[in-house]
């Protein structure tokens, strides 16, 4: 049984408070199909997430079999299915390997038991016909059929469903409440759905009506018009807004233990009408070994999450092709401005000859050819750190953001954010060194470094590295994924300039943005700890910004990329509904 007590949600308003959620009291049996009906704005959804634990509520306290939830622990993962109002699951995906997917990052088995808890879960929302078929073809009615098999292969005990039956057309929204209370029926399991529509009210055992955060009612459907004095279900939302919210709440506490009392009756027709004997506390209904309460370990849920994040990256031809297409053109840019910088630095001596105009001619041709290398060295350089800097951001810039509404429901399921969290990290580094190595072998290729080519490749490496972290981190913390990649590109676009290589800055504004710049680290680590000492030197003569140590940069860059595995780390961790 699931009994709420006194169950009150308060918010600050511009300095005054308001009740989301005012005493609500209820209780709603094993077995048990149940709707969360009233005027928008009145509370149903807030009703639905405090019981589910998104939401904290202020006061009072939810009972799931006699176990206080606030006190000894919410609801086991195993324990609860939530379904959001729109289908979550990856579109490139199939309906098979959406379910299988969260199978195997919800149910500890081996390979037969996942085969056979996919295949019963795909026959019993009458998905098996279309297992093969991706998501982006699926109707808005097979995409509902499909977010309630991702949360039936854990076998929940209780189900919450918020307006899963919105903007489908009549016939699909009735197929779908008919298939939530067959639902009801298996294995003890309780139904609460959201629902604005009041069409398929006699498919539900019980109907909550709220007010303002208020339950005003909470009985059979059939007594339900009966109770407010109207005819139809359509004219009890024009009554309530003929008296106070708390009137309607201190009404139904007055009738509630008489309408409780039929309702009970009618529960146990139900089950005797089926045939079916009546769930008890305690007993889960299901058969023996189809029990899903242990949890996949972190390894399981790490190789599920990357396979499928690998998956995803092929199916999806249009990421597919942009990486591709920055792999292979980017390099031949930096290429394109190679030629310059492979001019010979003559040895010039200190001490004048017989013919001075002859030395001084040369020492002005040196000169000009030294500036001509040290600008080309310097701009290859930027460029490619630039470049791989604009890569790690279109690696990572919406890779969470963008599917942040699957991580949160798979979070509620049992997901280690730390299983996630590695999968996102190594699926990015094997970008990052697809992309760094092919840019410094192409353009070492082309031109040829100066200098110590693998110093070069590892701050290539960790340029990439640093941004891909970085943007990764902002990603975790949008709210939303336009946000996250206008955040992320504008932190490409102040890498060039505030990094001083270019134009020189004043001591106290490089002081203050240069420690933040990845490409300035990068640049410098390759300049200074990578060159041959000639190249150096005329790197030196056209640029007027300092140059650190190589080890001074690599451990920046170290610390860029800890700060955006830490900063990831705390936006998956956080919860983040809409």
């Amino acid at each position: 049984m699931l009994e709420a007590r006194n169950i009150c949600l308060e918010v600050e308003n511009d300095g005054e408070s308001l009740f989301l959620l005012s005493d609500v009291n209820f209780c709603i049996p094993r077995g048990h199909f149940a709707a969360i009906v009233g005027p928008s704005g009145c509370g149903k959804t807030t009703l639905l997430k405090a019981i589910a634990g998104i939401k904290e509520t202020t006061s009072g306290s939810f009972y799931w079999e006699g176990r206080d939830l606030a006190e000894e622990g919410d609801f086991e993962p195993h324990e609860i299915g939530y379904v959001p109002q729109f289908s979550i699951a990856y579109e490139e995906l199939t309906v098979d390997e959406n379910v299988e997917s969260s199978a195997r990052l919800r149910v500890d088995a081996d390979e037969d038991e996942l085969d056979a808890i996919i295949d019963n879960v795909l026959e019993e929302t009458g998905l098996s016909e279309i297992a093969d078929r991706p998501v982006k073809l699926l109707s808005g009615g097979q995409k509902r059929r499909l977010a309630l098999a991702m949360e039936l292969v854990s076998s929940p005990r209780i189900l919450l469903c918020d307006e899963v039956t919105s903007g489908l057309d009549p016939r699909s929204e009735r197929e779908i409440v008919e298939l939530l209370h067959q639902l009801s029926m298996k294995e003890g399991r309780i139904v609460i759905s959201v629902t604005h529509s009041l069409a398929q009210m006699e498919l539900y055992d019980s109907i909550l009506v709220m007010v303002r955060g208020n339950l005003a009612y909470h009985g059979s459907p059939e007594l339900m018009v009966h109770y407010f004095g109207e005819r139809n279900f359509e004219e009890v939302y024009p009554k309530l807004a003929m008296r106070e919210p708390d009137e309607w709440r201190q009404s139904w506490l007055k009738h509630r233990a008489d309408y409780y009392q039929r309702l009970e009756k009618k529960h146990i027709d139900k089950f005797a009408a089926a045939g079916m004997p009546l769930p008890v506390p305690g007993d889960d209904g299901a058969p023996a070994g189809e029990t899903a309460e242990a949890q996949p370990s972190f390894m399981a849920q790490f190789c599920t999450l990357l396979s499928r994040r690998f998956t995803i990256l092929f199916r999806d031809r249009t990421q597919l092709w942009l990486q591709v297409a920055m792999i292979v053109i980017f390099p031949i840019l930096v290429a394109l401005f190679s030629s310059k910088g492979q001019d010979q630095l003559l040895q010039l001596t200190d001490t004048m000859g017989n013919d001075l105009a002859a030395e001084v001619q040369a020492q002005q041709e040196q000169a000009e050819v030294r500036a001509r290398v040290g600008s080309a060295v310097s701009g290859i350089i930027m460029f490619q750190v630039i470049l791989l800097g604009l890569m790690g951001s279109n690696n990572s810039a919406r890779e969470i953001a963008g599917e942040r509404l699957i991580l949160e429901k798979e979070k509620f399921a049992g997901t280690s954010p730390g299983a996630y969290l590695a999968s996102k990290l190594v699926f990015l580094s094997v970008l990052v060194l697809i992309q760094s190595l092919w840019m410094f072998a192409f353009v070492q290729y082309c031109w040829p470094l100066r200098g110590d080519v693998l110093n070069h490749l590892v701050f290539l490496l960790l340029a990439n590295a640093a941004m891909t972290t970085v943007c990764l981190g902002i990603s975790a913390n949008c709210k939303s994924p336009d946000q996250a990649s206008l955040l992320s590109i504008y932190l490409v676009g102040f890498q060039l300039p505030l990094s001083g290589a270019v134009l020189a800055l004043p001591d106290f504004v490089e002081r203050f943005t240069q420690p933040f710049i990845s490409a300035y680290w990068a640049w410098s680590g390759s300049v200074n700890g990578g060159l041959e000492s000639e190249v150096l030197k005329a790197v030196n003569s056209i640029v007027q910004t300092s140059f650190a140590g190589s080890v001074p940069c690599l451990l920046v860059l170290l610390g860029h990329v800890v700060f955006g595995v830490v900063l990831t780390y705390i936006g998956v961790r956080r919860t983040r509904w809409e």
